[in-house]
């Protein structure tokens, strides 16, 4: 999943449940809020009216301009466009009021351009990344093989983290209302895919005593 902090106030609220519902994992800080950093995102959107003279967006501006991730997409109110310097080194701008819809395709082009991949089809959850266009797996930058069955149990559950599912619910949703096996074949695959994506610091998929499993919510 990709991660993406907002620096504004709350009138930028609506991008933050848009994306969300889009599959991101979002942010949002007003300027000069304290603790927390501005590291660890793919993108940061900055509303340059509101914090456009903030010190810590300025020490993050620096940082773009210098080339280093993340990518930066910038509000711009209108009155700001006439003055604004073509030469900073922002990956895109939009102009404050903008839908959701346009913010998140400049977002998704930005991340294409600084990481070659379409972002909405990733999911980064801890070390394990998942290729949804291209069914590949990766736990800590090493290649994971599974099994079509083990991907389509694993893209379930992670898909859907935080919330438990019995080993019926699992059987239906994975293999299929017309498959046969019993419930055992969903412990199997789970032991299995364990097996192939969990080291000793990291715990992706969690049992629930006499209910099922669920992908971990917080990796």
């Amino acid at each position: 999943m990709r991660s993406i902090l907002i620096i504004g106030d709350e009138r930028l609220a609506p991008y933050l449940r848009a994306l969300e519902a889009e599959g991101y994992e979002v942010t949002l800080r007003p300027p000069g809020a304290q603790g927390g950093g501005q590291t660890g995102f793919d993108a940061i959107v900055i509303d340059l009216a509101v914090a456009g003279e903030d010190a810590s967006t300025k020490r993050l501006l620096e940082g773009a301009q210098r080339g280093d991730p993340p990518a930066v997409i910038a509000l711009l109110a209108p009155d700001q466009l006439s003055a604004f310097d073509p030469t900073t080194n922002f990956d895109d701008i939009a102009v404050s009021g903008a839908t959701a819809e346009e913010l998140s395709a400049r977002l998704r082009q930005a991340l294409w351009k600084r990481q070659g991949r379409d972002s909405a089809h990733l999911l980064k959850l801890g070390s394990l990344v998942m290729d949804l266009a291209n069914y590949t797996v990766h736990v800590s930058g090493r290649p994971v093989e599974l099994t079509f069955k083990e991907y389509e149990l694993l893209r379930f559950l992670a898909t859907n983290r935080g919330r438990v599912f019995s080993r019926e619910t699992l059987l239906k949703k994975v293999w299929g209302y017309d498959f046969y096996g019993g419930s055992r074949t969903v412990d199997v695959h789970v032991r299995r895919l364990r097996s192939k994506i969990e080291e000793r610091q990291e715990t992706f998929i969690e049992t629930v005593r006499n209910v099922g499993y669920r992908f971990r919510a917080a990796p």
